[in-house]
């Protein structure tokens, strides 16, 4: 996998420079050498990495197209709305229970709703504050 990071040659160069001015030259050629090998071990990690993988996935590994699996390329918008205007077998017991559910609605609606009893409500004075949770606070 390839990442810029908005990283140029010339921007690479200066990083460099800045570097072998604030490192200075005596500890220059040893700064170097940890470098280059902590980009041996980084390599030698993604090797290992990708080896461990493909012993315990199997070789179907390889056939694995990775780019369809990225999820930065799904818009949630263009799901919902394919998922809604599809029109396959899967879909039609969804249909089926919103029909059911909008049937229901009507029959409920037609039916004489009870009137509401008016619930009392506790009253709070000086006397008899609400309720407090120390803790919940």
């Amino acid at each position: 996998m390839y990442m810029d990071f908005g990283l140029t040659f010339e921007k690479l160069v200066l990083i460099g420079v800045i570097a072998a001015i604030v490192i200075g030259p005596e500890r220059l050629p040893v700064m170097a050498e940890k470098l280059a090998g902590l980009v041996r071990w980084v390599g030698e990690y993604v090797r290992d990495t990708k080896s461990r993988m493909r012993d315990e996935m199997g070789p179907e590994i390889d056939d694995v197209d990775w780019r369809k699996l990225d999820p930065r390329q799904y818009d949630p918008r263009r799901i919902i709305r394919d998922a809604l205007l599809d029109d396959s077998p899967a879909s039609a017991p969804v249909a089926a229970a919103a029909t059911t559910a909008t049937a229901t609605a009507a029959v409920a609606s037609a039916e004489p709703v009870p009137p509401r009893i008016p619930r009392e409500r506790p009253v709070f004075t000086r006397e008899t504050p609400p309720p407090f949770d120390s803790e919940a606070t």
